[in-house]
């Protein structure tokens, strides 16, 4: 049998809770192991728990999703972190990626895109929809005109590459799969994976979503 992938709900909304824990109890695969109703109760229990996946709502009580984002990620990588938002009102979106989420869900999401959402965020996966990749690059490089910080060094950074690590880094900032990557470029899943982990450690990024961010404020 698979492991389990262990869940934790963040939302101060009982009915989102109560609808999000229908939808992963209808996966054998899933299990929800809590459920928090602020980002305080969230950084706590996750620390007890240790799911392996935080479903994270923003704008909660007490401590926000981004302030709860932060605390976690001063303990390492794990968990994955997905927010959950909705999207075209919530400008702190951004600042929840950058600061180590691993992707996002939009709240009216189809029940099966969440549990794929779930599945990609515990095998290591990002979630970037494509539909709104370039409302996120909008908000990453926009910024009413403003030049991007350090973008010369993360252009010098992306030019170390080598030209497959760059190709990798270039379909990651648009939001594909392991499996699409494999389909696109022709290689293995497992050698797509290897590649990303290399992408991490030579760009200094936590997760896929930093490495999409900074790809694309490079290029702006």
């Amino acid at each position: 049998m698979a492991e389990l992938i262990r869940v934790l709900i963040a939302d101060d909304d009982p009915l989102v809770r109560v609808g999000l824990s229908m939808v992963l109890g209808a996966d054998p695969d899933l299990q929800l192991v809590g459920e928090a109703g602020d980002g305080a109760e969230a950084v706590e229990v996750a620390r007890r728990l240790r799911p392996d996946v935080v479903l994270m709502d923003i704008r909660m009580p007490r401590m926000d999703g981004l302030a709860a984002t932060e605390e976690l990620r001063r303990d390492g990588p794990n968990p994955a972190i997905v927010v959950l938002t909705t999207f075209d009102t919530d400008e702190h979106l951004l600042g929840a990626l950058r600061l180590g989420a691993n992707g996002f869900l939009l709240k009216d999401i189809a029940p099966t895109e969440i549990l794929s959402a779930v599945r990609r965020a515990a095998a290591g996966e990002s979630i970037l929809a494509p539909s709104v990749v370039p409302r996120l690059i909008g908000y990453a490089v926009g910024r009413s005109g403003q030049e991007v910080t350090g973008k010369a060094d993360k252009k010098a950074a992306l030019d170390r590459l080598t030209e497959r690590e760059r190709e990798v880094a270039e379909a990651v900032a648009t939001g594909r799969s392991n499996a699409e990557i494999s389909a696109e470029l022709h290689m293995s899943v497992p050698t797509v994976k290897a590649y990303v982990s290399r992408l991490l450690d030579k760009l200094g990024c936590a997760n896929r979503v930093q490495v999409a961010i900074m790809v694309h404020e490079a290029s702006s």
